[in-house]
């Protein structure tokens, strides 16, 4: 085939229309006839709005995966914030938990105090404050330590008092601690006396099973006590000082049988949570002697003495010779 008959224009698939130039100056004339028309006239506003309507969906289906991460990130956090929160709001609510505790502890302490102050106040036997520390070790006895001993002044035999009334009796004496027999030990007595009908009696720590209360024993059957009867310190034996509350009658057993009465009293103390208690002196404690006076003072008022003396009998001396030379002379006359 000859070259001349070749067609040498482009086939259609190549066909390019208008230079990109031509293109560029249509479309930069065309958006920017739209600007100026859409700032003076607003003419592209309702087709804006329509395009807005339509594309909404879109918009929120694409946003939703950034809106949940932003979400996720932030609850989150949040979550860590109010649970850090909740901690530090429950370490300070166990404080002040804590603290409210120690508030009416010390309320109670204060009071227990003050009671034993004024206990303290309208007994005349001195006496020494102190703290029960723990229970004794000895199961089968009734006993407390407290944190006062010999280095303090208490002696054996002291009787110890709360603020309700007769807890017990040292017992034992360390050098910085003490043992307080109770009034409920079987093996301690009280000579206590009926502060209604004045009837004397001994008081004995129970020694039945349960414990936890004392005994009048060798009363008589027809005795005059009834249930409610206070029982105070008689005083009698030299130890605790009269009018201190002891127990108070709580059953009376009568038995046709039996000559005497079973009389069960309740201790007024609180012989199982006392926590401060008050040691007396014993009232049969001589009183301390009279301080000696000094050996030069002493001295000086014997050798005055004994000047006194020399001097009447030089004075006596004197008075016979005088009348030994009156006598010779009355009888010369």
């Amino acid at each position: 085939m000859p070259l001349g008959t070749l067609d040498r224009t482009a086939p259609p698939l190549f066909n390019q229309g208008q230079s990109a130039l031509s293109k560029l100056i249509f479309f930069g004339a065309l958006a920017l006839f739209l600007m100026v028309a859409d700032a003076r006239f607003h003419l592209v506003q309702p087709l804006r709005a329509a395009v807005g309507a339509v594309l909404y969906p879109v918009q929120w289906v694409a946003l939703k995966p950034v809106q949940l991460a932003v979400g996720g990130g932030r609850y989150l956090e949040d979550l860590q914030t109010a649970q850090r929160n909740e901690d530090e709001a429950r370490k300070a609510l166990m404080q002040q938990a804590e603290r409210a505790s120690q508030a009416d502890t010390l309320a109670q302490d204060n009071a227990r105090l003050r009671a034993l102050l004024e206990l303290r106040q309208t007994t005349q036997a001195p006496g020494r404050a102190a703290e029960v520390l723990y229970d004794a070790a000895d199961p089968y006895t009734r006993k407390i330590v407290i944190d006062q001993g010999l280095t303090q002044g208490v002696a054996p035999g002291s009787p110890v008092i709360d603020a309700h009334g007769v807890l017990g009796q040292v017992t034992q004496v360390l050098p910085f601690t003490s043992e307080i027999t109770l009034v409920i030990d079987r093996d301690l007595s009280i000579p206590v006396q009926n502060t209604r009908t004045g009837v004397r009696s001994v008081a004995f720590g129970d020694a039945s099973a349960h414990g936890g209360g004392l005994e009048l024993r060798f009363m008589a059957a027809n005795a005059d006590l009834q249930e409610g009867d206070l029982l105070s310190t008689s005083g009698v034996d030299g130890v605790y000082p009269p009018g201190l509350p002891v127990a108070k009658i709580e059953r009376i057993e009568r038995r046709a049988d039996s000559a005497f009465a079973r009389i069960y009293c309740v201790p007024l103390a609180r012989v199982t949570a006392a926590r401060y208690v008050l040691v007396l002196a014993p009232t049969g404690t001589p009183s301390a002697p009279p301080p000696a006076a000094p050996a030069a003072a002493v001295r000086k008022k014997s050798e005055a003495k004994a000047a006194k003396a020399d001097k009447g009998d030089k004075g006596d001396k004197g008075d016979k010779g005088d009348k030994a030379e009156k006598k010779p002379a009355e009888r010369a006359r």
